[in-house]
């Protein structure tokens, strides 16, 4: 591993993303990725800002984890409008949204499993500590069209925001990729204002269209890109493409070669496709703070939104596999999935090393996160930089 798991406050679930990162590099010859590591990775964002090692709080602040009955419940107000949602969450209108405390008295009265459901239908990003994912950490819902594999450069249309697809994309990137950022002109990627510096580092020496999708023309000329692409990044619930005119599944069945990722918090399969998942929020869906409390008896977040970096790890190897098979298909990422996965794998591979570095983790509460080899930043795009050269190659634009 190139992270080394046995030292003081190491980065949970780094020796996975290590592996990830290990089969990435040789399957594309990247020294870009070959130089990276899973720690790196796993607490860019943390360096970035200058996080702690959470507790109960994460490092970013925007997710708890309260107790309830019968069970510990993350809940992820992260969004401007998450806590308006919390008078409905407990059937009270006097509820104070704003009041850590009374959300946490009133969590306590709450059965664990019955207020996350409720949570998931009302679109709050909560989950369980105990829970199991519902859905597999990758899975193909669409067959495509075998090609020949392009000796070109791949052309990747990233329409994610946020962390996760926009990694997959950058190491895609590294790998040779041309990527193209796609963002709406009226609802800007929240990253860009939100966390300049790790927007930066993600987004770096991505091309950058913007569109108004509310726009029938610009809609169009999305599709249009879209069916130019060798591979399509997005991390959209179902209906919101859908009601864009944008069928993936159609998409990758009539574009020769095109692999299409979509990211999501839990799978979009039943109930689940509907639920809103964030990265801390999803790690602990996916057994990481259980696992904490297994081997140290505390209650905490292991990483910084760990399910974030570890799935876009995990996207850009899924992709590229299946490009280099020749064949389109469409991949699904349930980020609480890929955090079980990651666990599994390390416990079976590493013995009691997870847990030597869980109990380090724990005990370095509060300190700062590991110290990180620093990598550069390159360029980065302003907000539809770069409309007209890509958008006049189109001849349907």
């Amino acid at each position: 591993m190139r992270g080394d798991v046995n030292a003081p406050s190491a980065i949970p679930l780094s020796g996975w993303a290590d592996a990830q990162l290990t089969a990435l590099a040789v399957l594309t010859g990247s020294r870009g990725i070959a130089a990276l590591s899973g720690a790196t990775l796993l607490g860019e964002r943390a360096a970035l800002n200058g996080f702690s090692i959470p507790g109960r709080v994460s490092a970013g602040g925007g997710c708890q984890l309260f107790e309830a009955r019968e069970g510990h419940v993350a809940l992820n107000l992260a969004r401007p409008d998450d806590r308006e949602l919390l008078p409905a969450l407990f059937g009270d209108a006097t509820v104070d949204g704003d009041d850590d405390e009374a959300i946490a008295s009133r969590l306590r009265q709450e059965r664990a499993e019955e207020i996350v459901a409720k949570g998931r239908e009302l679109g709050l990003a909560i989950a369980c500590l105990d829970e199991q994912p519902v859905s597999p950490a990758l899975a193909v819902t669409a067959r495509g069209i075998a090609t020949i594999p392009a000796s070109r450069r791949p052309l990747v249309v990233d329409l994610s925001s946020l962390w996760a697809g926009p990694l997959a994309a950058h190491l895609i990137g590294l790998a040779g990729a041309e990527v193209i950022k796609i963002e709406s002109r009226n609802r800007p990627d929240m990253m860009r204002a939100g966390d300049p510096a790790l927007f930066a580092r993600l987004n770096q020496h991505k091309a950058n269209v913007a569109f108004d999708l509310r726009d029938p023309p610009d809609r169009d000329a999305l599709v249009a890109l879209i069916r130019r692409a060798d591979i399509v990044i997005e991390a959209s619930r179902p209906r919101a493409l859908l009601q864009l005119g944008i069928d993936a599944d159609a998409l990758v069945r009539e574009v020769p070669g095109l692999v299409w990722v979509t990211i999501t918090g839990h799978g979009i399969t039943g109930d689940a496709a509907q639920w809103t998942g964030f990265g801390d929020d999803c790690s602990v869906a996916g057994g990481l703070s259980a696992a904490l409390f297994a081997a140290t008896g505390t209650i905490g977040f292991g990483g910084d939104a760990c399910a974030d970096p570890l799935t876009g790890i995990l996207a850009a190897r899924a992709a590229l596999e299946q490009r280099q098979r020749g064949t389109g298909a469409r991949l699904i990422l349930s980020m609480s999935a890929v955090v079980a996965e990651a666990l599994k794998v390390e416990r079976n591979t590493y013995a009691n090393a997870l847990d030597r570095t869980l109990q380090r983790w724990a005990a370095g509460r509060g300190q700062p996160f590991p110290a990180l080899a620093a990598r550069p930043t390159g360029p980065v795009a302003a907000l539809g930089a770069d409309n007209a050269a890509w958008l006049t190659q189109c001849p349907t634009c």
